[in-house]
């Protein structure tokens, strides 16, 4: 397992294994895509702000391998601690039974069925909700999966979206990120089709929807809860990226 630590350029780069809600669908046609919703996909943050520095809380993330999102609740409700996890069009429902304890880090296994085989997630998360990360995971059919994980706090609503790029040399792949509309930043990671490599990517979105890298070069647009875009590498090749949100 690989961790890399750049994300919105202040929280942790992480590695999984995980599953794929099937309840935002996406448009095949590019007029309909500008009006793309995700229907399940909440407004306003789910986690509330007295646990914004507690263990206790919302955390979300994107994977790539194959792809999809995954969503902790730990105690955000005081009572119930899940995950809900998603890959290759297929929902999992992960539980633990640790107890969560006041002032101390919180470490426990997610425990699942996927497809008849037991799916485990190993979450840590400090006291305070800093450096969440998965430990070690066993998910059948995904032993590679690369996650980007984050906290979200009751005043920054943390999205999710899957998308790919295309290159002019005919190079595509899988592009998930994370972003924050109110903090202004997104992360993520990117990979090419048929590579175990994964690029850490992640920039600044300006208060009209223009993304830009860490290099301040602007790649595409956020309208709505689509990413649309395009911009040419330093070699001349012309990069495209559509994505759409599902977390």
């Amino acid at each position: 397992m690989k961790t890399t630590t750049k994300l919105f350029g202040m929280a942790t780069v992480l590695l999984l294994s995980f599953a794929v809600m099937t309840s935002c669908s996406k448009e095949d046609d590019a007029s309909e895509a500008q009006a793309y919703v995700c229907e399940t996909c909440p407004s306003t943050p789910e986690a509330k702000p007295e646990y914004d520095q507690s263990s206790k809380g919302i955390y979300k993330g994107i994977l790539i391998g194959s792809s999809g999102t995954i969503k902790f609740n730990v105690a955000n409700n005081n009572t119930d601690i899940t995950a809900t996890l998603t890959i290759d069009e297929t929902t999992i429902l992960l539980t633990s039974s640790i107890t969560w304890e006041d002032g101390q880090p919180y470490v426990a296994p997610f425990i699942g069925d996927f497809n008849g085989q037991t799916a485990t997630v190993n979450f840590y998360v400090e006291a305070d909700g800093d450096n969440a990360q998965i430990l070690s995971s066993n998910i059948p059919g995904h032993p590679n999966a690369v996650f980007v994980l984050v906290k979200e706090t009751s005043n920054a609503l943390i999205e999710g979206y899957e998308g790919t790029y295309t290159k002019s040399n005919s190079v595509s792949g899988t592009f998930n990120v994370l972003v924050s509309k109110t903090l202004g930043k997104w992360g993520g990671i990117a990979r090419e089709d048929g590579s175990s490599e994964v690029d850490d990517i992640h920039g600044s979105i300006s208060q009209s929807g223009v993304i830009y890298d860490d290099n301040g070069r602007q790649i595409g647009t956020l309208s709505g809860e689509t990413i649309s875009g395009s911009f040419s590498e330093s070699n001349g090749t012309t990069v495209t990226i559509s994505a759409y949100r599902t977390l």
